[in-house]
């Protein structure tokens, strides 16, 4: 690692770069007896008032690893929980495919989110399919930074809600790691294992984690595999390279489908009669940074990176109201009937495989322009990815294979930003701007059809910082928001241009953060997000939704805040109390929302060309108005630390039309979701002798029964789960 790095190290701290920025890591250097600098668990803290987090003019938050880990989070959902303007949907209640929504974005798939990994995209198609069928798990990273506002534009492609960046560990400066284990109800394994150093100029870092668990559902089991490695090398005074290198297995008894309204009121929320649907997953990724630093005021960083993604997908239902093992099997579904799926003749496979790799040159420049102090942040991405997509069939069981889709598609994408940041004095004025590149392309080989499109954005954006004294920092911001359509719904099967065409948005935020005493933290923010083009592609709010496009407006608050009772009193014994709340007050549709052409012809459901339900002023679905989660805890001295934390959601509408209540014997994809409270309980004990920590949590405690998605019919929250383990630090 630099030398510069080194030194940091050596003093307890680590300089980390957001945009640009630095932010410092105060090492965590209670145990005398530890063998690192403080990597393993860091605080994440601001040290000094003129230092990144008040230079940058946007809501951004930082998850601590030491608060991941007291909160004994199983899954990256309960982890962004904790964060301000972030909806977080459960899936297969595992957390390895995450809905994340923020500022009130439909949180399906996460295609409205930005995901990173040391700054490098982790989606394995941000630009041509940005759907998370993939996440790794939250024990691999050591802290997650959410980034709103106009600096989203150095990042990119997506820039109209936010950018979640997960942040791996560094190789601690001594050799040492650890070993955790958790065991619990629903058959819940985690094993983590890290271990690493730094010899000389080489330091290295190996994570390996293992889990598995029921999930939320009858016959659902997930069982997943990561292995990481990290290398760094400190070439010389001018000179530095990251090296890092990921595996990534999962293999699911998983079904698509949720269940009907009937099914739930007669077998209970839980059911799931899909036992014989399966995924398996493969992701292996690389990337190599570098980085070089002509002087103390020029540095370029370099990024190049990999990835594939594998997964076949076999099952036997996709919707409560697909047909594909028969009229007769899904009409005894929408009646509440018992079904066996072993007299299901049919199975389809969706398999997948995505490349995506790129690289990205970043020049940072501190120069003296007009006479007053700027910083100048340039970078360009070429970027691609090639999707290859088969559809697989057997109907009999007992009969040949055969081939329902034969489609591969690619997306070349070139981008660039620059900002530059004007100091003066108490203030700070930076401008920017991104451009977007994109051509598509698309080819059908079962019927040989071939087809392209390209578009290309120019996005700007403007911030203002002030701060007055170390105690308050404001903030006002505006940029120009954009997320590219998938490749299928900028290309039709035929090599026929649809022209659907990008979102964008415009997007304004006004907020403050401040520390006004000893142990007090509050950020607030006020959003508007005014989308000229939002687009609803299948899926989205129903299963058969087709693929539409329309205006909306988005607009609330964001508030986080906490005391920490010890340090405003100056006592050993804390008592703190942590809440973040968002309330999106419009997520109201400002047009209504008109199906494209697809051919030639609009979809036969789309009556007038409007989606059904689509009409203007109704409320987007799956944008909650209310969200919010709070913590209250104690922690002694000694070691040991409870809390208790809840989880609010409010009600929210889960199809365009806003339909108030659900069928008798409905399909369980349309009526509006009640609002629930889940409660968590955690404690942990320090055992300082053996440098271990032991811990029990209980995750929905009063084993609530409530329901977080009707995509494709009702899918279920997790029930109570009972978790309890241990960590060795050596």
């Amino acid at each position: 690692m630099h030398k510069c790095a080194k030194q940091l190290l050596v003093s307890g701290q680590i300089a980390l770069t957001f945009g640009g920025s630095s932010l410092a890591i105060a090492a965590d250097t209670t145990d005398s007896d530890s063998r690192t600098s403080g990597l393993e668990m860091p605080v994440v803290e601001i040290v000094e008032s003129t230092d990144a987090l008040q230079t940058i003019p946007g809501a951004v938050n930082v998850l601590k690893q030491e608060e991941l880990f007291k909160s004994h989070v199983f899954n990256v959902n309960e982890a962004l929980r904790k964060i301000p303007g972030v909806n977080v949907r459960d899936e297969e209640g595992f957390g390895m495919r995450p809905n994340i929504g923020i500022r009130g974005m439909n949180p399906t798939r996460s295609t409205k989110t930005l995901l990173l990994e040391d700054g490098i995209p982790l989606s394995y198609a941000p630009y041509g399919d940005n759907a998370s069928y993939y996440h790794p798990p939250i024990e691999r990273f050591a802290s997650i930074e959410v980034l709103k506002g106009p600096s989203q534009i150095m990042f990119g492609p997506q820039t109209i809600s936010g950018t979640i960046n997960y942040l791996t560990p560094n190789p601690p400066a001594k050799p040492g790691g650890s070993l955790s284990f958790t065991g619990g109800t629903r058959e819940f394994y985690d094993g983590h294992f890290n271990y690493g150093g730094t010899v000389g100029d080489f330091g290295g870092l190996l994570d390996i984690t293992h889990k598995e668990s029921e999930g939320a559902r009858d016959n659902t089991h997930s069982d997943i595999n990561d292995f990481n490695i990290k290398g760094v090398y400190d070439i010389n005074a001018s000179n530095a390279l990251t090296v890092r290198a990921n595996y990534f297995q999962e293999d699911s008894q998983v079904t698509y489908s949720g269940i009907t309204d009937a099914e739930m009121r007669n077998f209970g929320i839980r059911y799931n009669p899909f036992k014989n649907d399966r995924m398996q997953t493969d992701r292996w990724g690389a990337s190599l940074t570098h980085q070089f630093i002509f002087n103390k005021d020029v540095t370029l960083t370099t990024n190049a990176y990999w990835s594939h993604f594998h997964r076949d997908w076999w099952r036997q239902s996709s919707t409560t109201t697909d047909t594909q093992c028969g009229n007769t099997f899904r009409d005894l579904r929408l009646a509440g009937n018992a079904v066996n799926v072993d007299s299901c003749d049919s199975t389809q496979g969706r398999l997948r495989d995505y490349y995506s790799y790129g690289v990205e040159p970043k020049l940072h420049v501190n120069h003296k322009t007009l006479g007053i102090d700027n910083e100048l942040d340039i970078g360009f991405r070429a970027h691609y990815e090639e999707q290859f997509r088969v559809q697989e069939n057997r109907r009999p069981l007992s009969g040949p294979l055969t081939v329902g889709e034969y489609n591969d598609r690619g997306t070349d994408a070139y981008s660039g930003f620059a900002k530059n940041r004007f100091v003066l004095g108490d203030w700070s004025l930076t401008p920017g701007v991104r451009i977007e590149h994109v051509d598509f392309s698309r080819q059908d080989k079962l019927r040989n059809n071939s087809g392209q499109s390209v578009l290309t954005e120019i996005l700007p954006a403007f911030g203002i910082t002030h701060n007055p004294n170390d105690k308050i920092n404001t903030f006002f911001g505006f940029h120009g928001g954009f997320a590219p359509p998938r490749v299928e719904d900028e290309v039709s099967g035929t090599g026929r241009p649809i022209n659907v065409g990008p979102e964008k948005s415009w997007n304004y935020e006004l907020g403050m953060r401040t520390k006004p005493y000893a142990g007090a933290k509050l950020d607030a923010t006020l959003f508007h997000a005014d989308f000229q083009q939002q687009n609803a592609v299948g899926s989205i709010a129903g299963g058969t939704t087709p693929l539409a496009t329309g205006q909306a407006l988005y607009q609330g608050v964001e508030l986080f805040g906490r005391q920490d009772f010890g340090a405003l009193f100056d006592s050993d014994h804390n008592v703190y109390f942590q809440a973040a709340y968002t309330w999106v007050g419009n997520a109201e549709m400002t047009s209504d929302f008109r199906c494209l052409a697809v051919d030639g012809s609009i979809p036969g459901a789309c009556v007038g060309g409007i989606v059904p339900g689509a009409r203007e002023g109704n409320r987007m679905p799956y944008s909650p108005k209310h969200t919010l989660t709070s913590t209250i805890g104690y922690s002694h001295p000694q070691g040991f630390d409870v809390h208790l934390e809840t989880v609010f959601v409010g009600e929210q509408f889960s199809d365009f039309a806003n339909t108030p209540a659900a069928a008798l014997n409905g399909n369980g994809q349309l009526g509006k979701i009640d609002g629930y409270v889940v409660l968590n309980l955690g404690t942990t004990y320090h055992v300082k002798p053996l440098n271990t920590d032991v811990f029990v949590s209980l995750k929905n405690m009063l084993d609530e029964e409530y329901i977080v998605d009707r995509t494709r019919g009702i899918l279920p929250g997790a029930p109570r789960l009972v978790q309890a383990g241990f960590k060795v630090n050596f």
